[in-house]
């Protein structure tokens, strides 16, 4: 049961129910998502089973991609459709040379204040919760990153964009914010996330596809393994004494992170056994010129 689920969201659920039936299906108590998608937001969710929640961290730090209608003239509570209207404005005079313009201040290194309708938490509670309460907080705003924002689709009021983007960023922010820099307010009128990692939306599954799967016992087909996550980090083969080390919490001696075999990225790397079972994540230790066992998982094949 370790691995991990690409799955497209549909519209309508929540992140959480998808876990729920996932839970259900597979009976795998172990079961976490990799990044909260809006109950009216669909695409790329990934569900990871077993010892793959244990690299959700990764997951949830890697760029995502999304296509967002924005509907101008119309402001709301929660920056999306899905609000209360709290004021309307005349988006007539927003040219596409003007809409252009705007969203070049959405790229790089931007501020974000995270939205009331969020699950950042303040004083230990979502800020959701106080928001629906009819309490409003200050909040910190943030520094998050917009490595690409394409305008699509201009059909006065609907801008249709992509956005890749860092962890953290909010695409209903992105829509406010773009809203108060024309002079007429805007709202997230539909988001759909294209991208997590190394996970697409050309390659998810829909929640009926993966009933199917459960159903006729063919669903682990779609089951990733946890180690693909990682993809990107240096990789090594270890003996079965130095095996027996990792899965002990001992340091090994391989060398710095600069002699271990591309691609590698900052001072983590993969472990292997022999036979190609993914054994732990290392940490390199420059201190002491060793590479501590971070996490150790249990021998899968491959």
């Amino acid at each position: 049961m370790d691995g991990i689920l690409n799955i497209n969201k549909p519209w309508g659920r929540t992140s959480f129910s998808i876990v729920s039936l996932v839970k259900r299906l597979s009976g795998e108590k172990r079961v976490g998502h990799a990044g909260t998608l809006d109950p009216a937001a669909t695409g790329v969710l990934p569900v990871c089973l077993g010892q793959g929640t244990r690299i959700i961290q990764f997951l949830l730090e890697a760029p995502k991609a999304y296509r967002a209608q924005i509907e101008l003239g119309v402001a709301t509570d929660t920056h999306d459709a899905t609000g209360t209207v709290i004021s309307r404005g005349d988006p007539s005079g927003v040219s596409r040379e003007k809409l252009l313009s705007a969203l070049d201040s959405f790229r790089g290194l931007i501020e974000q204040t995270p939205p009331m309708y969020s699950a950042v938490k303040h004083g230990g509670k979502p800020l959701y919760q106080l928001a629906r309460s009819g309490i409003k907080v200050e909040r910190k705003s943030r520094l998050r990153w917009v490595y690409r924002l394409e305008l699509l689709d201009w059909q006065p009021p609907i801008a249709t964009i992509e956005v890749e983007c860092g962890k953290g960023t909010y695409i209903r922010s992105l829509a406010d914010d773009l809203g108060q820099l024309l002079g007429c307010g805007a709202n997230l009128k539909s988001l759909a996330r294209l991208k997590c990692g190394l996970f697409t939306i050309e390659d998810a599954i829909t929640v009926s596809q993966l009933e199917d799967g459960f159903r006729c016992g063919y669903w682990q087909q779609f089951l990733y393994p946890i180690d693909i996550v990682l993809a990107q980090w240096g990789a090594v083969v270890v003996d079965d004494a130095a095996a027996e080390d990792i899965k002990n919490g001992r340091p090994l001696a391989l060398g710095g992170a600069d002699n271990l075999p591309p691609p590698v990225q900052g001072n983590r790397c993969r472990v292997y056994t022999c036979d190609g079972g993914f054994l732990a994540m290392l940490c390199f230790d420059s201190e002491k010129g060793q590479w501590q066992p971070e996490k150790v998982f249990a021998l899968t094949d491959r």
